[in-house]
């Protein structure tokens, strides 16, 4: 008897997923647990197993195609089974094509290059200024005084009787402006980018959250020396090199520990504070943004944070992260300081009620002793959901995190 290979539901947000490969075709021989297609989730890209022996007798979604969960991906049967009532199903349940909505888009590329065309100013000239022969009607003197100055009589509009050009005519007459010479650009053509299911559930989350989370935020200024000169004593006896985005979090990781308000969720009827310290980290690939959890942070030293940190950005990038990678989390780091970027304000990452942006280390002049010396300093971000945290609140924790990187021997204690 044939089955149905549906689109299953590969992770807890997935709505859709994307065919991205086919490891087979049609007429191959499968077995239960074989691997048939990779999907692309809103995570990440999943295997699609099949469960039961048989021939793939058809495949009814190409690779890039998006398919609903529940969608129908394939047929697996027996060899020459009849399976015209599940491809007739299948057909009365497909959305219609949207050609019309391609043409229309060729249409208004063509309509745009056809609209694109210089405009042409066109001189009057009197119908009573020429006789029926086409003679231009001009007194002698007029005739005289429009050759010495060079001008053209065809545009002159004479004020004489039945429109005869006159003297006064000429000594009024002022050439019109030569139009600006308008340089001719060639339109180029529009391109549509296909969006991936990350970039959907990108957008639809952090939409969400910035809809309905009551944003505010709070920047503070931090000195670094210190924790510059500890990082290079930790990196000349540590095999694993560490960085600063490694300090901040173990930074925040202390930080919350003492402020459980900023390690929280709001969950409608109540506020729940978290026992477990879980932090994600912001990772950029080419697709959007992936943000997996650093999990016990708190009880982690800063050997064990570089590690872990590392191999999970790594996965990130190769889309190899699982879904319980980047779940369970109760703050978020977004570091941008590597980019160049000084300051700036992230949205909230849900469930979390809080997410701390962090810039780059500045060489800047500061006053220290009455004196003006060179000065490291880096600003972060708190952004906060102020139905969760207030204003004071979030300054505790941000002064917090304050002495913790300007003292960073505390954080062994």
């Amino acid at each position: 008897m044939a089955v149905k290979i549906e689109m299953p539901k590969l992770s807890d947000t997935m709505e859709e997923g994307v065919i991205a490969k086919w490891n087979v075709e049609e007429g191959d021989k499968v077995s239960s647990g074989d691997v048939i297609a990779e999907v692309e989730t809103d995570k990440a890209t999943m295997e699609v197993e099949v469960f039961d022996d048989g021939i793939i007798l058809k495949i009814l979604a190409r690779e890039g195609d998006a398919i609903p969960l529940g969608g129908l991906m394939a047929v697996v049967g027996e060899e020459g089974e009849d399976i015209s009532d599940i491809l007739e199903e299948a057909e009365g349940g497909k959305e219609p094509e949207k050609a019309e909505v391609e043409e229309e888009k060729e249409e208004k590329s063509k309509e745009k290059k056809e609209s694109a065309k210089e405009d042409k100013k066109e001189e009057k000239t009197s119908a009573a200024s020429t006789t029926d022969n086409g003679r231009i009607k001009a007194s002698p003197l007029a005739r005289k005084m429009a050759e010495d100055k060079g001008i053209d009589l065809n545009r002159v509009e004479g004020s004489g009787p039945e429109g005869r050009i006159i003297k006064r005519d000429i000594e009024d007459y002022e050439p019109a402006a030569a139009p600006a010479a308008q340089i001719q650009y060639s339109s180029e053509e529009d391109e549509d980018v296909k969006i991936s299911q990350m970039r959907k559930t990108i957008a639809r989350r952090l939409a969400e959250s910035k809809f309905t989370n009551p944003h505010f935020y709070e920047t503070i200024d931090i000195d670094m020396e210190h924790a510059i000169e500890a990082r290079n004593r930790l990196n000349e006896i540590s095999e694993v090199k560490i960085s600063f985005n490694d300090i901040v979090v173990k930074a925040c990781a202390a930080a919350l520990r003492q402020h459980p308000y900023v390690n929280s969720s709001w969950m409608d009827d109540v506020i729940r504070q978290h026992g477990d310290v879980n932090i994600a980290v912001a990772v950029a690939i080419e697709e959007g943004l992936m943000t997996p959890v650093i999990n016990h942070a708190d009880k982690k030293n800063l050997r064990q944070i570089s590690t872990e940190t590392r191999e999970l950005a790594g996965l990130a990038k190769d889309r190899k992260l699982q879904p319980e990678q980047m779940e369970g989390s109760t703050f978020t780091v977004s570091n941008l300081g590597m980019f160049g970027i000084e300051e700036f304000t992230a949205i909230i990452n849900p469930p979390n009620v809080c997410i701390l942006a962090v810039g780059a280390i500045r060489d800047v002049p500061v006053v220290k002793d009455g004196e003006v010396v060179p000065g490291k300093r880096m600003k972060v971000t708190l952004s906060s959901d102020h139905r969760v945290v207030d204003g004071a609140k979030a300054a505790d924790f941000l002064n917090t995190l304050r002495e913790l990187l300007e003292n960073p021997l505390s954080m062994l204690l």
